[in-house]
């Protein structure tokens, strides 16, 4: 009660001094305040609120129905200050502690160093450790206690995990500015496919939605190369040595400078790369934990809660 006083207009915390002692003596020896000034500021608010809040008679004082619903939710008001008070104090101690994150390798690239940087800087004694592996290992590092939280795409078992944020991306074709196809605003997978290509690797989750590529495609995938790092593939194809498919996780800052392009695979039936953030079902996660995963959430504000 007495934390939540300060963000509580004088009127309001007078009442409730008064509510929950039943008289305005009481309620003057609970806060030390006279009790002439607890009448004045309760009539004031009777006023400015424009309906009677108690029912006088003599010394004792009644809730009135309005005083009723005033005191509700003035209660629970109070309520979660104390409980925002309680969070804050424990971050302003938040000194010591370690986050253990999994991530697949093209979030490793930008998204996840950014959230790291500003979590550093927040709470520079706490530790994080990442580990890179691919979508379906990331959930299996979770679920057997060796990462806190998991960056991952398309994972095949969810079991025993919640989803945290669930962002879905298109699969577009990457390559040099040289390339034929850079001009295209869209392409489809065929259209591609007429020239050398870089095909991921079983195991990564691109290569699942490639292999559900649309119904009706004729043409022969024949890559050049295929391997298992999505890095290694861009780099291939801001050479130009060939197009690689992926989403634009990973590889913004070679977009934005136009060192590399990316044009939309537009397939009809074209299936999307889901990124997820994932953690293990019904944790009670730590603090440390529980702070990260907040400013996780700020870093992809384009995501949806949906929790699994």
């Amino acid at each position: 009660m007495q934390r939540a006083e300060s963000f509580l207009a004088t009127g309001y915390r007078h009442f409730l001094a008064v509510a929950e002692t039943g008289s305005v003596r009481a309620a003057s020896r609970q806060i030390n305040v006279a009790a002439s000034a607890i009448s004045r500021q309760i009539a004031l608010l009777e006023g400015q609120l424009g309906i009677a809040l108690f029912d006088r008679s003599g010394r004792n004082l009644e809730l009135s129905p309005a005083g009723e619903v005033l005191l509700r939710s003035l209660r629970a008001t109070s309520h979660g200050h104390e409980e925002l008070l309680d969070h804050l104090s424990a971050l302003r101690g938040l000194k010591r502690g370690r986050v253990r994150i999994a991530t697949v390798e093209s979030v490793s690239v930008s998204i996840v160093p950014d959230i790291l940087e500003e979590f550093a800087k927040a709470y520079p004694g706490l530790q994080t450790s990442v580990i890179v592996a691919g979508s379906d290992a990331v959930t299996e590092l979770v679920r057997d206690h060796t990462a806190d939280i998991g960056f991952t795409f398309n994972p095949t078992d969810l079991e025993g995990l919640d989803v945290e944020l669930s962002r879905d991306l298109r699969v577009g074709a990457a390559m040099s500015p040289d390339h034929p196809l850079a001009k295209s605003k869209n392409l489809t997978l065929a259209e591609c496919l007429a020239y050398p290509v870089a095909w991921p690797s079983r195991g990564l989750s691109l290569r699942t939605v490639l292999d559900r590529r649309p119904p009706g495609l004729k043409r022969e995938v024949n890559p050049v190369f295929e391997c298992n790092s999505l890095r290694l593939m861009a780099s291939l194809a801001r050479r130009g040595s060939c197009i690689a498919f992926q989403t634009s996780i990973g590889i913004e800052q070679e977009i934005a400078s136009g060192r590399i392009i990316f044009v939309p695979l537009a397939d009809r039936g074209m299936p999307v790369d889901r990124l997820m953030v994932v953690r293990r079902a019904g944790k009670v996660g730590r603090l440390a934990v529980d702070t990260f995963m907040a400013l996780a959430k700020r870093f992809l504000p384009g995501a949806g809660n949906v929790r699994k």
